[in-house]
């Protein structure tokens, strides 16, 4: 039932006479005003991107960047994401989602949209946008950033839109069933295995960025650990002591978390805090293996939601302070524009040149595989209105977008050598000041040489031993973050401060997106077991205690061998793995947009095919010629199979390989090298078969002029939410009716079915 306000162009969604509307649709048009200031936005953000262009040499400020990437993202939201809305995903709120459906208080409930935007943003923007970008700055500051702007607004936020529309028709089914469910037997399973694969080398290097983050550092792993009974309390106080208070809890949580980290300062310089929280980086990775298991099972909104959603709040809050500081400090970009490392492919940081090796590095924060399995996991079923998805899904990926584009300035600011020396291996640069100059030295950069004592006192201002070698992209940014802040909060004392800072902001989201990740793929292995049928009908319950536990091991158990592996790796680790991370997740965001495709196809709208066809056809052009290079090459910085036989042929000779020095560093490259060229094989088939089964079904579908749908039966929704981040002011009138009811204890809050 709809009534319309004509004279405000406002129609009142009504599932039931005795109820308040369920929804609100404002049709109102955009006032000339507002024409104008959109039309101003657009021309300020072309004339920085045309500065970027053209500009060259060493006085090019990075306020022009910002500039160009937030122009971008208002006009893009505004207009692009709202034609998807208005052609593609229609949304209704008339119509219950699974969070209101299936209600449970466990995996399904529906959430406070902005407490939901909180959980899928911290979810998604784990080390993606931050190693991504900073890695990809040794090959200058321009290139790195048109792929991340251009690519969030034409693939990126798209992809996670989008499925995160099918999804949530679909009661929730997680995209490897999806994929079952559109593709049939064959495609289904190819998807499901490849999904499940691809997840397990995700997660293991996003864990892996947090154990070179906090290794050896007190500091950190102390303010870590205090995160955690900080979000139990905060999910406690939320849904019992006092349900509702989003602002209150969320004060209090800041609070805390702040005073975690001063608290850090002072426990690390403690005897006992020094023992105690100095950890080695292979007890980290298996203390982060233990808390991806217990996160992963335990109810969403004890520690999941509000630990993301806290998270959210520190990391949105130091991006938009690191913008002004920006803004303010107008720093100059270091980094080149284009450098020779992007022809060359001989980076120290990764290898490979620009094409296609920039576009798999870059992967969250312009187009991440990883976002679909958030987009069709746990934010689906919290999702309370279909109208948030626009919110949650595409604006939720601008917002990544825009932490990478702050990692890869703060990359570029910094001293070039210094840059290097952090990010090249110890096997390149030697772990001592003394080597790491001269490292840095032999490479060709620009500026003044580099001296050991450049090494020594970056180290010493940020409150480290050393910073040599500290990949990963996190301490990168750390010092970026630190070198911007020092210089309008709180001068030369404080640089250490805020590089601590920045390093816990960093793990805390690292690490919601490990446990998200975990339950998602806890999800992704459940759906597939109840495919057998039988007794493992149970597993189709994503929620059954047994099952969850279940699976939850298997998912841990996977990542973390991987991540072990990657902590004793010769290679370094995270330039070891990290291509092959990038690899996965766009050949993962391949998988979501061929089903997204099929789905749009099957439904009719092959109208509107060209939305997910065009990044898909790019992903795929990329991600198999980054495929057919690390399999293939004969270089042996970039080819797997290169390394592999060149480490064996070490190791019969007696001699070490590349940078594994000792006879037990040879054995376990020859063994991470036949690892990682098996899967860059396996992953490359698998995704070309769910490809080619994409297109055949697409082409059935179209030549025959059948519509078919495997949508969820629809349910009359019964509860209220309001469609943007800030209410309207006739949802504000709505909101307050259903408030009043809610007071009354006629009508539960959403959410609140199983508090007691």
């Amino acid at each position: 039932m709809v009534t319309l306000d004509k004279a405000a162009n406002i129609e009142y969604l009504r599932t039931d006479p005795d109820l308040p509307p369920v929804g609100v649709v404002d049709r109102t048009p955009i006032t000339p005003a507002k024409k104008a200031v959109f039309a101003g936005i657009g021309v300020l953000g072309a004339g920085a991107w045309t500065y970027l262009a053209i500009a060259r040499g060493e006085s090019v400020n990075a306020v022009w960047i910002v500039i160009a990437a937030v122009c971008t993202y208002i006009i893009a939201y505004r207009f692009y994401a709202r034609f998807i809305e208005w052609k593609v995903t229609k949304p209704r709120d008339d119509v219950a989602t699974p969070a209101e459906i299936y209600d449970n208080g466990k995996d399904f409930m529906p959430m406070d949209r902005r407490v939901l935007y909180g959980h899928h943003f911290a979810a998604i923007a784990g080390a993606g946008p931050l190693v991504g970008p900073v890695l990809a700055a040794q090959m200058g500051y321009l290139p790195g950033t048109i792929w991340i702007v251009v690519g969030v607004v034409f693939a990126g936020a798209v992809q996670d839109y989008l499925v995160l529309w099918a999804s949530t028709r679909r009661r929730g089914r997680s995209l490897g069933q999806m994929a079952r469910d559109e593709l049939g037997a064959v495609g289904g399973a190819a998807a499901i295995v490849a999904i499940l694969a691809i997840m397990t080398i995700l997660l293991a290097v996003l864990a892996l960025v947090v154990v070179n983050a906090l290794g050896e550092s007190p500091w950190g792993v102390f303010s870590i650990a205090m995160t955690i009974p900080i979000a139990l309390f905060m999910g406690v106080y939320l849904r019992y002591l006092r349900p509702g208070k989003v602002g209150e809890v969320s004060a209090i949580g800041i609070v805390l978390l702040l005073a975690a980290i001063v608290g850090g300062g002072w426990v690390s310089e403690t005897d006992w805090g020094a023992d105690w929280f100095t950890l080695s980086k292979t007890t980290i990775a298996w203390c982060l293996i233990a808390y991806g298991f217990f996160a992963s099972v335990l109810p969403v909104w004890l520690l999941l939601a509000p630990r993301d959603y806290l998270s959210t709040f520190m990391k949105v809050g130091t991006i938009v302070l690191l913008a002004a500081g920006i803004l303010i400090t107008m720093p100059v970009l270091k980094a080149p524009a284009v450098s020779e490392f992007a022809t060359s492919g001989t980076g120290p940081a990764f290898a490979g040149s620009l094409f296609p090796f920039l576009f798999i590095t870059i992967a969250c924060g312009a187009l991440s595989g990883f976002h679909a399995l958030v987009s069709s996991g746990t934010t689906p079923k919290l999702l309370a209105k279909e109208s948030n998805a626009r919110m949650i899904g595409y604006g939720g990926m601008l917002m990544e977008s825009f932490v990478a584009v702050m990692a890869i300035i703060t990359a570029s600011i910094i001293d070039q050598h210094l840059y290097f020396g952090m990010n090249a291996s110890a096997g390149l640069t030697g772990g001592t000041p003394e080597k790491a100059a001269a490292y840095t030295n032999s490479l060709g950069l620009g500026g003044d040489p580099a001296t050991p004592a450049l090494f020594a006192d970056a180290a010493s201002d940020v409150g480290e031993n050393s910073i040599i070698s500290r990949t990963g992209g996190a301490p990168t940014l750390a010092v970026g973050i630190s070198e911007v802040f020092h210089k309008f909060l709180g001068g030369e004392s404080m640089k250490a401060f805020w590089y601590h800072f920045a390093i816990m902001f960093e793990a805390l989201f690292i690490l919601t997106t490990i446990d998200a990740g975990t339950r998602v793929a806890r999800f992704l292995v459940s759906d597939a077991l109840g495919n057998f049928g039988g007794g493992f009908k149970k597993f189709r319950d994503p929620s059954w205690r047994v099952g969850a536990w279940g699976c939850s091991l298997l998912v841990v158990a996977g990542w973390g061998g991987v991540l072990l592996m990657g902590v004793n790796d010769p290679f370094g680790g995270i330039n070891a793995l990290y291509p092959l991370f990038g690899i996965a997740n766009q050949l993962l965001a391949a998988i979501a947009l061929t089903v997204v495709l099929t789905i749009l196809v099957k439904r009719g709208q092959w109208k509107w095919a060209w939305i997910p066809g065009i990044p898909l056809v790019w992903d795929l052009i990329v991600t198999m010629t980054a495929s057919w290079q690390k399999i293939f090459s004969a270089d042996p910085k970039l080819g797997y199979w290169k390394q592999h036989s060149l480490c064996q042929a070490a190791r019969d000779a007696g001699k070490g390989c590349l940078t594994a020095k000792t006879p037990e560093q040879v054995d376990i490259a020859i063994r991470n090298t036949f690892i990682q060229g098996t899967l860059s094989i396996v992953f490359a088939v698998l995704v070309l078969i769910v490809t080619v089964v994409g297109v055949l079904v697409c082409v059935r579908a179209i030549r025959t002029g059948e519509v078919s749908s495997t949508e969820s039966e629809e349910q009359p929704s019964k509860i209220f939410s309001p469609s943007g981040f800030v209410a309207t002011k006739a949802e504000k009138d709505v909101q307050k009716e259903w408030d009043a009811l809610i007071a009354e204890g006629k009508v539960a809050a959403p959410g609140s079915a199983h508090v007691s």
